[in-house]
C-alpha cells in the first residue's frame, strides 16, 4: 500500500486550519489539509438556524479579507461566516481536502514523523497540527435520565421553536448559546425557563462603541490567563436581533422565568442552586466595571463620545428574583423540553501521542505541545484571551507557523556537510 508523505499535515478545515494553512504557506512549509467534512461544516450544520457572529464584521474577520455581503457593523448570519471561510480558502489556495477523516495519528519508531490513519489511505508527516477547536463533543450532565418522557437536546442539536413539541422548555446554561436560544424560545411564544449559573455579561456597545472595541482599547484581549476563580464563569454576548446588551433581569420582566444552577432531578423534580441573585449580582458588577473603565478612558483620552446614562439603570427584579425558585415539577410547569446550552469536551481519541494530561487536555504552551512535532490550534486562551475568536486564532497560528518553520531549520541541518563546508 502507498504512503503519502507531506511535511506538515493540519487536521481540521475550519477557521483555525484556513488560518494555519495560511501562515504555514507564508513561511513555506510545504502541507495539507483534511477537513471530514465540508470548509467550516460546524457553522452549517451544528448551529441553529438563526445564528449570527458575535462580534461585528469589522472585527470578527481575519486581516486579508473582508466579509463581501456583510456591512462593517452588522452581525453575520452562520452560512455567511461559513461561505466567508470557503471564499478565505480559495483566495489562499489552500491545500485542503475535504471529505478525508482522520482516524487515528501514531508517532513512527527510531525515526522522526507521524503515521497518521485517514478513511483515504496513510498519510506521514512530520508535524501535526490538531486545528479541530474546543467544541468537538457536545456535553450533557448526568442529571436527568434518558428514560423520562422529556426530551433532552444539546444547543448543538437545536435548530428552531418549530422543532420543539409543544410545552414549556428549561434552558440549562446562559451563556452566549443559551441565553440567544431561551430568548429566541420566548419571543415564539413559548414558556422559557433559564437556569442561570455565574457569568459576564459585557455591553453590546456603550457610548457609540461596539464592546469588541473597549476590550481592545482597554487591552482586555491581551489577557494572558483567566483570573482564579472565573473558570467556570462564561460570557452572554449577544448579536442576535441586530446585536443588543443581554440583561437577565429585563428577560425576566418580559416574561421568562429564571432560575439558579441547575443541580439534581428526582421524581419529575428538577433542583435549582439558591445561587440566582448572587450570580445577576456578580454579572451586573462585571458589566458596571466595564462601564466605569470604559468612561475613565473617554476622559483620560479626550475622546468626543456622548454620555449613555441610560446604560446603567436597572430593571425592577421581578418575583422569579426576589423569591427565587428552588425547585420544579416539570409536569406541572408543562415543560417538555430540555435544552442543555452546558458547552462542550474537546476529543483528541484520534490522536494517540503523549500530549495529555490526566484529564484529557492538551499539554502545551501557546499550543506547541509537549510532543515535540505536535501542535494545536483553536484552544480557548491559547495564548490571550482572544485566542478562540476568529482574528485570535489568525494570530495564534502565526506564532505555530514561525515554531514550525524553525524547527524544520534546525532537521534540515546536517552537521557533516557544514564542517565539510568549513574546511573547503
Amino acid at each position: 500500500m502507498s504512503v503519502e508523505k507531506v511535511d506538515t499535515l493540519v487536521v481540521g478545515g475550519g477557521q483555525a486550519g484556513l488560518a494555519m494553512s495560511e501562515h504555514l504557506s507564508n513561511s513555506g512549509v510545504p502541507h495539507l489539509v483534511l477537513e471530514r467534512h465540508r470548509i467550516a461544516e460546524r457553522w452549517r450544520s451544528e448551529r441553529w438556524d438563526s445564528l449570527v457572529a458575535n462580534g461585528p464584521a469589522w472585527h470578527d474577520r481575519f486581516p486579508g479579507m473582508e466579509f463581501s455581503d456583510v456591512g462593517p457593523d452588522a452581525f453575520a448570519p452562520k452560512e455567511a461566516v461559513a461561505d466567508y471561510f470557503v471564499a478565505y480558502a480559495k483566495q489562499i489556495d489552500a491545500p485542503i481536502r475535504c471529505g478525508v477523516e482522520v482516524k487515528e495519528v501514531q508517532r513512527i519508531v527510531g525515526r522522526p514523523g507521524f503515521r497518521i490513519e485517514t478513511s483515504d489511505g496513510v498519510i506521514e508527516a512530520n508535524a501535526i497540527v490538531a486545528a479541530t477547536g474546543p467544541f468537538q463533543r457536545p456535553v450533557i450532565p448526568a442529571v436527568v435520565p434518558d428514560n423520562t418522557d422529556i426530551q433532552q437536546i444539546h444547543s448543538s442539536a437545536y435548530r428552531n421553536p418549530g422543532q420543539l413539541p409543544d410545552g414549556a422548555v428549561l434552558v440549562v446554561g446562559a451563556g452566549s448559546s443559551g441565553v440567544q436560544i431561551a430568548d429566541e424560545l420566548m419571543q415564539s411564544g413559548k414558556s422559557v425557563y433559564l437556569s442561570v449559573g455565574p457569568h459576564d455579561r459585557p455591553p453590546r456597545s456603550y457610548r457609540q462603541r461596539d464592546f469588541v472595541w473597549w476590550l481592545g482599547v482597554l487591552g482586555k484581549w491581551d489577557a494572558s490567563a483567566l483570573e482564579p476563580g472565573t473558570e467556570h464563569v462564561t460570557i452572554s454576548v449577544s448579536g442576535a436581533r441586530g446585536g443588543r446588551t443581554i440583561d437577565f433581569r429585563r428577560l425576566a420582566a418580559q416574561g421568562m422565568t429564571l432560575v439558579g444552577r441547575t443541580e439534581s432531578f428526582n421524581d419529575g423534580v428538577v433542583r435549582f442552586a439558591a445561587d440566582l441573585g448572587d450570580n445577576l449580582d456578580h454579572g451586573d458588577a462585571n458589566y458596571l466595571s466595564l462601564l466605569d473603565e470604559a468612561d475613565a478612558y473617554i476622559a483620560r483620552n479626550g475622546l468626543d463620545l456622548p454620555e449613555e446614562p441610560e446604560a446603567r439603570t436597572r430593571v425592577q427584579d421581578t418575583q422569579c428574583i426576589t423569591d427565587p425558585i428552588l425547585q420544579v415539577d416539570l409536569a406541572e410547569a408543562g415543560i417538555t423540553t430540555i435544552i442543555w446550552a452546558t458547552g462542550f469536551a474537546v476529543d483528541y481519541s484520534w490522536l494517540n501521542v503523549d500530549a495529555f494530561d490526566d484529564n484529557g487536555k492538551p499539554k502545551h504552551q501557546r499550543g506547541v505541545s509537549a510532543e515535540p512535532g505536535v501542535y494545536f490550534l483553536g484552544l480557548p486562551w491559547q495564548s490571550r484571551r482572544g485566542s478562540s475568536f476568529i482574528w485570535g486564532v489568525w494570530h495564534d497560528a502565526k506564532f505555530l507557523a514561525d515554531q514550525i518553520s524553525t524547527q524544520r531549520k534546525y532537521l534540515a541541518y546536517n552537521t557533516v556537510e557544514h564542517r565539510e563546508t568549513e574546511v573547503a
